[in-house]
């Protein structure tokens, strides 16, 4: 299995009682999801951060129009 991941660059899911619970994958791929990971992350925080003074309605407003908005394109 680890020679599949590695030089076929496969991914391996692991299920346990029929659902998958781990993957086997490429040791770039995971280091690549990590800062993925990581970048997402900021980027939350980031945006938390900017509106938290909003009240959480009008803000879920805002995002539904903009949403609208991209879907009428």
């Amino acid at each position: 299995m680890l020679n599949q991941v590695r030089y076929r660059r496969d991914s391996i899911v692991i299920n346990k009682d029929g659902k998958p619970v781990a993957a086997l994958v490429d040791a770039e791929l995971f280091a690549r999801i990590r800062r993925m990971r990581a970048r997402f992350d900021e980027l939350s925080a980031r945006i938390a951060e900017a509106w938290a003074s909003v009240p959480e309605q009008k803000g879920l407003a805002e995002i539904d129009a903009a949403v609208g908005v991209e879907r009428a394109r």
